[in-house]
């Protein structure tokens, strides 16, 4: 008989189908928020009126906005967000755009809660990986007192995660911050605002929501409660991320990935372990620079393969909920991602051959490599993984 624990979180709520300018303004109201400051994609911010019409609706609680946070959230642009924010008088932070924002939007809180100046500031609230056993250190701090909400435009569902990725640039390694506090206030989905959202981020980002989904099924912490949530995202994700292929003005169909890449969240944010598609995913951000989703198109159907002789039987479910019953998942999955134009290889996103021992040897530094379904106890292991998809 399995045991476990689901942990809940201390967001407030999800708002959803609704317009983001209008369920801001609530929000704020709801929480008394006198100055709003807004943390927005660049391009959303610059070249669509999305953000504007926000700020119009705040009024005079718009307390000003910064667009300039980089993909991966380094920690000088984390910290570059944060004084400005701390100088407009800033008590709620909103975070409008993709991954970047909400994770950077989350370690902007911690700075601000600690008065962090220097990106060097935030070096003691990191949390802290063994390489040897995998066991995490936490170190232990006060909880943000100005929180986030989070109008996301992508499907990476980092909006549901007490975690932050920030990457150390000298380093080159993505770093995570993790803490119950860091737990944004609530999330609004609009799929009106995705519109803007480039085609390859919006699908590709989906598949990241599919990796959480698959991840989660096949995960050594499973359970009764997670394996429904799972097998409903890749339901709805499955078939919202070919209906807005087809149509990009299909809301429905966009409101369908939203909502897939919120439930494939449910098991991560409760305490579920994820597997060497993940802990590989997070090196290769924070060390090759390969966009958040593009790491789960191309290293998700490989690690499938790897974990095959492990978990077989519950891979055949995945298929199932894919509609493509009896056909091995990684197959499955290659297809599915194929099929929505994305890249398959790591020499497609911009990897060097010399770079994959180095790739190897950071994802030993990853907990969720530890809690891969097939043991990986060295980088010698992960290598063959790497090459398999070059």
């Amino acid at each position: 008989m399995r045991a476990g624990e689901i942990v809940f979180t201390a967001m407030d709520r999800v708002v959803f189908g609704r317009p983001a300018a209008e369920a801001v303004v609530e929000a704020a109201d709801r929480i008394g928020a006198r100055r709003v400051f807004i943390l927005a994609g660049r391009t959303l911010n610059r070249e669509t009126d999305a953000v504007r019409r926000i700020a119009t609706a705040l009024g005079l609680r718009y307390a000003g906005v910064h667009d300039d946070m980089p993909a991966h959230s380094p920690r000088d642009a984390v910290v570059a967000c944060a004084n400005k924010a701390r100088d407009a008088g800033c008590d709620l932070l909103l975070s409008v755009g993709g991954g970047s924002t909400t994770d950077g939007g989350k370690a902007v809180t911690i700075c601000l809660e600690h008065d962090i100046r220097e990106p060097d500031g935030l070096e003691p609230f990191r949390t802290v990986v063994d390489e040897i056993t995998g066991k995490r250190s936490f170190p232990q701090y006060r909880a943000p007192r100005v929180r986030q909400i989070c109008v996301p435009t992508t499907l990476s569902g980092g909006e549901f995660n007490a975690r932050a990725g920030v990457t150390e640039p000298r380093l080159r390694l993505k770093q995570a911050y993790i803490h119950p506090g860091l737990i944004p206030l609530a999330v609004i989905f609009d799929p009106a605002i995705t519109a803007h959202t480039p085609e390859w981020l919006w699908l590709s980002t989906g598949i990241r929501a599919v990796d959480h989904a698959v991840e989660t099924y096949c995960s050594i912490d499973g359970n009764a409660y997670t394996d429904s949530t799972a097998l409903q995202a890749l339901r709805l994700l499955g078939r919202g991320l070919p209906a807005v292929k087809r149509d990009p003005t299909d809301l429905a169909a966009r409101l369908d990935c939203q909502i897939g890449a919120w439930i494939s969240m449910t098991a991560i944010v409760s305490g579920t372990r994820m597997g060497a598609s993940h802990a590989i995913g997070h090196v290769l951000g924070g060390s090759a620079g390969v966009p958040h989703g593009y790491t789960s198109c191309v290293m998700l159907p490989a690690v499938l393969a790897f974990n095959a002789a492990v978990n077989g039987d519950r891979q055949a479910e995945i298929s199932t909920a894919l509609g493509a019953a009896g056909r091995p998942a990684a197959e499955v999955l290659d297809r599915f991602i194929g099929g929505l134009g994305l890249p398959r290889r790591l020499r497609d996103v911009g990897v060097k051959r010399d770079d994959l021992q180095r790739i190897a040897t950071n994802c030993m530094l990853d907990d969720w490599t530890f809690s891969n379904p097939r043991p990986i106890s060295g980088a010698q292991e992960i290598v063959p993984i790497l090459e398999s998809v070059y």
